[in-house]
């Protein structure tokens, strides 16, 4: 069974249409976790018809709601789940491609927006990000020997075996839970392939501000060496 997971923010002017967008014919069923939106983004989700819907009752953080996410997919039986952001920055168009390198054999696959040289400057990503993207990438290709484009995508999806296999429960709630999930599959030695995704960048999409992305770009840091120095 293929599950998409939408960890949902205050994302009720883009959850429609990224719903719409989802391919329906490479999909069994679709998962939404409110992390204590203060719009109407939980009663929205609900009148769309999304079967699974939960909710936590105060905004607990990025890698918390993801947390729960994984948790909800894999008591239903998923075997590969799909996380999506429900703000309508990735194209859901995407997962078809990535259902079939699933069918390929792969067990991770992360849809990148810097496969394509200065593309995702061109839709407007801000300069500050795609300069950090790039150096906080190049430093752990060369922390980890991974030889990814990007380690900052939000849109990645998982074989549910590799879930299984990974402490993702005791990762940060905050945004570095992302960057931690790489490292954990680094220790693993799972390997990540990836698509390109080009990404949206609109007055709706949601994103991290300056003092947030310094606190995530530490941590990534932080992380990275921490991981490199046990080996």
């Amino acid at each position: 069974m293929t599950t998409v997971v939408l960890p949902a923010y205050n994302c009720s002017h883009t959850l429609e249409k990224t719903l719409d967008a989802i391919p329906k014919d490479c999909v069994d069923t679709i998962l939404l976790v409110d992390d204590g939106s203060t719009d109407n983004t939980l009663e929205l989700a609900r009148s769309l018809g999304i079967k699974h819907v939960f909710e936590h009752s105060s905004n607990m953080g990025y890698g918390a709601n993801q947390k729960t996410c994984y948790d909800k997919a894999l008591g239903m039986g998923s075997d590969i789940v799909i996380m999506l952001h429900p703000d309508y920055q990735y194209d859901p168009k995407a997962i078809k491609q990535m259902v079939e390198v699933f069918e390929g054999g792969a067990d991770v696959v992360f849809a990148s927006r810097m496969r394509k040289g200065m593309e995702a400057l061109r839709r407007g990503m801000p300069v500050y990000k795609f300069v950090a993207n790039k150096a906080l990438t190049a430093f752990q290709n060369l922390m980890l020997g991974m030889g990814l484009s990007e380690y900052h995508t939000g849109y990645r999806a998982y074989r549910a075996s590799v879930l299984r296999s990974i402490d993702y429960r005791s990762f940060s709630d905050d945004f570095v839970f992302d960057n931690q999930m790489i490292l954990a599959l680094a220790a693993l030695k799972i390997r990540i392939k990836e698509i390109s995704c080009p990404a949206k960048y609109e007055r709706d999409s949601s994103s991290i501000n300056f003092c947030r992305s310094i606190k995530y770009g530490l941590g990534v840091v932080y992380y990275t060496l921490k991981y490199r120095l046990s080996l």
